[in-house]
């Protein structure tokens, strides 16, 4: 049986749904096949666990653990921290320096991918799909020169930090005199910010994930948020939002962004599942982001989507992990 370390938790404001994502992971791999080691990735250590909440100490020095004078070593990691370190290429870095197999964007890609400016600004080169306007800030600036720079673009605005997922220090506001407030949130999480231009239409999103040398795009979901817009409380607060699997979207509008899904996968070098996210205001397909690594709990879409599809959350773990220990860095 192989050994599969699977990694969660981090150190970002997206913990809490990391360690839901991986209780769905641990109910649901495959214990016929695999050997499942929980491992918390903490900022001053990584605590390893057994299935029989045995707990250890992970070595980085080899990236093993050690329970009971047994030393267990890895054949692979299956990666579900949203955040840092997982989603922005630290862990995956480390895991490649130690020819560690994993589930996720190579270190390069997720790096690129978890910036909000460098990879719209990627997205824009491929010519694929539609982008907002909008101002990045690589550091904070006086409120006046931040005004300055914004000028041309019209209200309402998304204020976000460059490096964050699940909406976490994201804003959105309606006038000048919500917008010191707005980015002294998103200053608290990054340095770097993206002021938006917002787009009104339909929340779009699809699932893809490759396997055998072959891209998948998954049943695309309509995120109806029951608040101003799909923040951190209404992804993740049971009754906050509707999600409609399949949305309710003509044939050819749902073939298309599963199409543009598959060639912004291939275009952007992903690699594993991942989601993207698009505003649709009925003549044109906007990019918002894509998760490199997207929730896995059971409030999360994309576990939903692989049900619709005909894959079982079992089957797609299983899917992920073939396709990890298959590839070569």
């Amino acid at each position: 049986m192989l050994n599969v370390a699977l990694m969660y938790g981090g150190y970002s404001g997206e913990r809490d749904i990391s360690i839901k994502s991986a209780d769905m992971i641990a109910k649901n791999i495959d214990k016929n096949i695999y050997n499942v080691y929980l491992i918390d990735v903490q900022k001053d250590k990584w605590l390893c666990k057994d299935l029989n909440n045995n707990e250890v100490e992970l070595l980085l020095n080899d990236f093993s653990a050690n329970f009971n004078n047994q030393k267990i070593n890895f054949d692979v990691a299956f990666i579900i921290i949203h955040g840092t370190p997982g989603e922005n290429g630290l862990l995956e870095g480390y895991l490649e320096m130690k020819n560690i197999p994993h589930t996720t964007c190579s270190a390069s890609v997720s790096m690129l991918t978890f910036n909000k400016y460098y990879c719209k600004s990627i997205v824009n080169d491929s010519k694929l799909v539609s982008l907002a306007p909008s101002v990045y800030f690589p550091f904070p600036l006086p409120y006046k020169d931040v005004i300055d720079k914004i000028k041309h673009l019209n209200f309402p605005l998304f204020i976000k930090p460059a490096n964050s997922g699940s909406s976490v220090g994201l804003s959105k506001i309606y006038n000048i005199n919500e917008l010191d407030t707005a980015l002294q949130l998103a200053w608290k999480y990054d340095k770097e910010i993206l002021i938006e231009q917002g787009i009104k239409g339909r929340e779009l999103t699809c699932g893809v994930f490759g396997y055998n040398d072959n891209i998948i795009a998954l049943p695309v979901t309509e995120v109806i948020s029951k608040k101003d817009f799909f923040d951190y409380e209404a992804k993740y607060t049971p009754g906050m939002s509707d999600e409609i699997t399949p949305a309710d979207i003509s044939k050819d509008l749902s073939d298309f962004i599963q199409s543009t899904s598959k060639n912004l996968y291939k275009y952007l070098s992903c690699f594993g599942v991942v989601r993207f996210d698009y505003i649709w205001d009925g003549k044109e397909l906007f990019f918002l982001e894509v998760n490199t690594i997207p929730g896995m709990s059971e409030a999360s879409i994309v576990p939903v989507q692989a049900k619709i599809a005909g894959y079982s959350l079992s089957q797609l773990i299983n899917m992920l992990i073939e396709n990890a220990l298959n590839r070569k860095f």
